[in-house]
C-alpha cells in the first residue's frame, strides 16, 4: 500500500495513544514497516534509531534470533488457550524461570497482559488478604506524588500525575499520598544528603496514624519513570520498606518499567535489597515483543486464599490472555538471554560509558539537572539554569529536540521539557557515543538557535 494511503488511512481511522489528534492530523506521520536490530524502518526506507526502546520494552533488539524462533516454535503448537481450569506448557516454565530470578520470598505467579493490570492485580490481591485474615479495616493505600502506575481505574488512583489522569478525577478512590523525592527541585529546599531523607517524615507520620486502614503502599522502585525518571536518594527505598514492615503495610514493587535489567540489575529492588510482597512485571518481561505481564507475591498472600470452594476466599479475577504461550514462550526466550554469562557485565561497561557521555551535558547552558540508572537517562531543559526556571509547555522545547533528532537518524520521546534516553540494552558503545552527541547537537540546535 503506497506511503500516501497509509497516512491518509491512519488520520482516517486510528485513535492513539497520549496524542493530542488535531496536530495528528496536521502532521507528517512516521509509519513503521519492519526493524532488525535496533534499528526501525519507515515507509520511505529511512533507518531510525530506537531510542525510547519502544516505549521501554525492547531489550535485545529487534527480530532477536532466540525470541522469534522461541516463538515460531510455539506457534507450532499452541497459539493460547485459557488459564481458568487449564495450564499450558509455557506459563508453567515461566512461572519457575520468574521465581528464580525474582528477589527472595517470592514464590507464586498471576499472569495477565499489561503494566496496569499487573498493578490492578497487586492492589486487588492486597484489599482482599486482609480480609481473608480478619482485618477488614485494612482497605486504603498509600501512594507517592508524581507516580504513575497505568490508565485503567485502579491504577490511575494511586498514580500522581494530574496533567494525565486530573480529569479523571470523580472516578478515582482516595489514597493516602506521600511526597516523592525530586532532589533537583526539593520542596524543602534542602539537599541530599544533608537533609538525612527528611521527606520520609510525612510518610511514617501517615503510615504511624493510619497503620490500621492501609493494606499496601505501591512505589516504582528507584525511579518514577513517566515524571521525568526522578531518582530517589541513596537509601530512600530501603527506609520506605522498613517503615511497611513497621506498620504491618504490603509493599508493592512495580517495576514494570524498571524490571530485566533497565537499571543495571534484574530488578531495581536489587539495589537495595528489598524483598517486595508484589512484585509487578510488563513491558520489558517478553523483551518487548508480546503484551504479557505478571504480578508476583508471597507464600503468605497467596495461602490466605486458600479455603473450600463454599468460602469463596477465590481470588475472582482473570484475563482472557492469561498466561497466553507465545508471550511465555518469548519471555523464557528472553530471561535466557538475560542470564547468559557475561550479559551483565557488558551492560556494566555500556552504563559507565553512558554516565561518561552524559558528563558534557551537565555544564550546558540550558541543562539543569542530568539523571541517570543503568541505560536510563534524563536530561531536563530549563530556561535559565541559575534559577533552574523551566520552559513553559507552550515552547515545547522537548518536542523541538526530538523532531531535530528524528531528521537526523533517531527516535526519542521527550517528558514535556526532560528528554529520556532508554534505549535497547543491545544497544553498542559506539550507538551511545553517537546518540549522546547526536542529542547534545540537537538541544543546542533546540535553545540556543
Amino acid at each position: 500500500m503506497a506511503e500516501k494511503t497509509l497516512k491518509g488511512l491512519d488520520k482516517k481511522y486510528i485513535w492513539h495513544p497520549f496524542t493530542q489528534m488535531k496536530e495528528w492530523l496536521e502532521y507528517d506521520p512516521l509509519i513503521i514497516t519492519h526493524a532488525d536490530g535496533n534499528y526501525l524502518y519507515d515507509t520511505e526506507g529511512n533507518r531510525y534509531f530506537d531510542g525510547v526502546a519502544s516505549i521501554w520494552c525492547n531489550i535485545h533488539g529487534h527480530r532477536k534470533k532466540e525470541i522469534d524462533d522461541a516463538i515460531r516454535e510455539q506457534l507450532e503448537k499452541v497459539a493460547h488457550s485459557t488459564l481458568l481450569g487449564l495450564s499450558n506448557v509455557p506459563a508453567i516454565e515461566l512461572a519457575k524461570r520468574l521465581i528464580s530470578v525474582a528477589p527472595e520470598g517470592l514464590t507464586r505467579v498471576f499472569y495477565s497482559d499489561n503494566g496496569s493490570t499487573a498493578v490492578e492485580i497487586a492492589l486487588k490481591m492486597s484489599f482482599q488478604y486482609w480480609k481473608h485474615v480478619g482485618e477488614e479495616k485494612k482497605e486504603k493505600f498509600v501512594a507517592f506524588t508524581s507516580a504513575y502506575h497505568g490508565d485503567t481505574i485502579g491504577s490511575v488512583s494511586v498514580g500522581g500525575i494530574d496533567l494525565f489522569h486530573g480529569v479523571y478525577a470523580p472516578l478515582l478512590f482516595k489514597v493516602f499520598r506521600a511526597d516523592y523525592p525530586y532532589c533537583y527541585r526539593c520542596n524543602d529546599d534542602k539537599s541530599y544528603p544533608s537533609c538525612h531523607l527528611r521527606c520520609l517524615k510525612k510518610l511514617e507520620a501517615i503510615l504511624s496514624r493510619h497503620q490500621s486502614e492501609i493494606a499496601a503502599l505501591i512505589i516504582e522502585p528507584m525511579l518514577q519513570a513517566a515524571s521525568g525518571m526522578v531518582l530517589s536518594p541513596p537509601g530512600l527505598l530501603k527506609e520506605i520498606y522498613k517503615l511497611c514492615k513497621k506498620y504491618r503495610v504490603h509493599f508493592i514493587a512495580d517495576e514494570v518499567a524498571t524490571g530485566f535489567g533497565r537499571t543495571g540489575m534484574m530488578f531495581a529492588c536489587e539495589h537495595e535489597g528489598i524483598e517486595p510482597d508484589f512484585l509487578c512485571l510488563a513491558k520489558g518481561i517478553t523483551g518487548g515483543y508480546m503484551p504479557l505481564a505478571a504480578t508476583l507475591t508471597t507464600e503468605e498472600v497467596f495461602g490466605a486464599f486458600l479455603g473450600e470452594y463454599s468460602e469463596f476466599k477465590t481470588f475472582f479475577h482473570g484475563h482472557t490472555y492469561t498466561g497466553n504461550p507465545l508471550g511465555c514462550a518469548a519471555a523464557i526466550a528472553n530471561i535466557d538471554l538475560l542470564t547468559e554469562d557475561g550479559f551483565f557485565d557488558e551492560l556494566h561497561e555500556k552504563i559507565v560509558l553512558l554516565k561518561n557521555c552524559l558528563e558534557r551535558f551537565n555544564v550546558h547552558l540550558h541543562v539543569g539537572e542530568v539523571r541517570q540508572i543503568g541505560l536510563v537517562a534524563a536530561i531536563e531543559l530549563i530556561k535559565n539554569k541559575a534559577t533552574k526556571t523551566p520552559y513553559r509547555l507552550k515552547d515545547r522545547t522537548g518536542f523541538k529536540v526530538a523532531e531535530i533528532l528524528r531528521k537526523k537518524g533517531a527516535l526519542l520521546r521527550p517528558l514535556g521539557s526532560i528528554i529520556v534516553l532508554m534505549p535497547p540494552l543491545s544497544i553498542t558503545k559506539k550507538e551511545i557515543k553517537w546518540l549522546t552527541e547526536l542529542i547534545y547537537e540537537a538541544i543546542d540546535e533546540a535553545t540556543l538557535s
